[in-house]
């Protein structure tokens, strides 16, 4: 063991420690940021980030296809541009536009796949969707690949002539190519070989280009089907509907609606596509940007049935790598900004400052933190009016009791005979009349 001696090694400074501790915190934060769940396998201790993408974008399972050492002659090679050269096939996969495009390794993976495949879809624009129909426009060999040009490739044809001009004695010139301003929107496919390239048949390139391309004779809606999961393919033979397809699986499996409705819910835009018409049944497809987000199918004398739930994205979804069965040994860690599910998770408590199970002096109550108590109302007392309405007419009434009684205490006062205290009536009091023989 070497041990560095005190006079060759030497304390950094600490402005320079500062700075390494801040990098390391920026790198760290910035992970935690980009990987929201971590895959850990509990039985080799391996992790990985999940980087969830649409299975159209996740690797390829690599072919088998038996190859021979030796290496492609100019003849083979010749029959080979003969025979591929404007072939049409199917798109298995989406295939981007711009001058890299794609590389397949023969029997081997995709490059790139997962989030850069996705990634190059976005900032290069899309050439052919699953499905679509694609055409080899040219076939290209070099020491160890064979170069595809798919639909006119992604390269304008005369890209530095288009630029040059021929004029004399200063007059107008004339473009040796004239420019028609289009662009292209052609993509590219490269078959990548190990060392050199070897004899290969026809049947053996497309059976290499199989997972992207598809040489089979398919109708359009078998070309796109076959690039689905088996559930949502056998819904769209079935011309079903379910909540998460796009438009094109809606427009394969019922077609072109009869009407389209466009509205705006709250603030989210829609259009409504309407199938059928009573007494058949009638089906309402809900779209909002690319995917439908409700179906409601109503039939005579019937509740209409609606479904709200989002059947597609499991299906359409993995984590970059083939679609294979769930690991025992593996589970997702959750972290960053976290979601929950409100039909399966709870809330999350909100934030205390006491410590778990600590019990406050103030509250006896063993509730735990988040827990909801019933709400107690003050009950209401029988002298109370709350309705300003009813305590008016109340005092009306007061009011008008308080005249009665006075109104009756003044006619008691003006009778001529009062009741005395027995019951019996009292006789009015009489003076004698004078003595006549009194003297004056």
């Amino acid at each position: 063991m070497i041990r560095p001696s005190s006079s060759s090694f030497q304390q950094p400074h600490p402005r320079v420690r500062l700075l390494v501790l801040t990098c390391a915190t920026v790198a760290f934060g910035g992970i935690l940021a980009s990987a929201q769940a971590i895959t850990i396998d509990t039985k080799s201790g391996a992790a990985r980030g999940n980087g969830t993408v649409d299975r159209r974008y996740a690797q390829i399972q690599p072919t088998n296809v038996p190859l021979d050492k030796s290496t492609l002659d100019a003849k083979t090679r010749t029959e080979l541009i003969r025979l591929l050269q404007a072939e049409q096939g199917f798109a298995m996969r989406p295939f981007p536009m711009g001058h890299k495009g794609l590389t397949l390794e023969a029997n081997g993976k995709l490059t790139p796949a997962g989030e850069p495949y996705l990634d190059m879809v976005t900032a290069n624009g899309i050439c052919a969707k699953p499905g679509d129909r694609v055409v080899l426009t040219d076939v290209k060999f070099d020491r160890s690949k064979i170069i595809f040009e798919l639909n006119g490739g992604p390269d304008l044809k005369h890209r530095f002539l288009r630029h040059v001009q021929i004029g004399m004695g200063g007059g107008r010139t004339n473009p040796v190519v004239q420019d028609t301003g289009e662009q292209a929107t052609g993509a590219r496919l490269t078959l990548e070989f190990k060392g050199h390239i070897p004899e290969l048949t026809g049947s053996q390139v497309k059976a290499l280009l199989a997972p992207l391309i598809s040489f089979d004779v398919k109708t359009p809606i078998q070309a796109f089907t076959d690039t689905l999961p088996p559930k949502l393919k056998e819904a769209i033979l079935d011309h079903n509907v379910m909540v998460g397809m796009s438009t094109d699986m809606v427009l394969f499996a019922m077609g072109q609606p009869i009407r389209k409705v466009r509205e705006v819910d709250g603030q989210m835009p829609f259009e409504e596509w309407i199938y059928g018409a009573p007494p058949a049944p009638v089906e309402f497809v809900r779209i909002n940007g690319n995917r439908v987000i409700r179906v409601e199918i109503a039939k005579v004398g019937e509740s209409p049935r609606i479904f709200t739930k989002d059947e597609v994205e499991g299906m359409m979804r993995t984590d970059g790598t083939p679609l294979v069965a769930e690991n025992p040994h593996t589970r997702t860690v959750k972290m960053g900004d976290v979601t929950r599910d409100p039909d399966k998770e709870a809330p999350a408590p909100p934030p205390t400052l006491s410590a778990p199970g600590e019990k406050l002096p103030d509250s006896p109550a063993q509730n735990g933190a988040g827990a909801m108590k019933p709400v107690q109302f003050p009950k209401q007392k029988p002298d109370d009016y709350p309705d300003v309405e009813a305590a008016r007419r109340a005092d009306q009434a007061k009011a008008a009791e308080a005249a009665d009684a006075q109104k009756a205490g003044e006619t008691t006062s003006g009778s001529p005979a009062t009741t005395s205290g027995s019951g019996a009536p009292s006789s009015p009091a009489t003076t004698p009349p004078p003595d006549s023989t009194q003297p004056n």
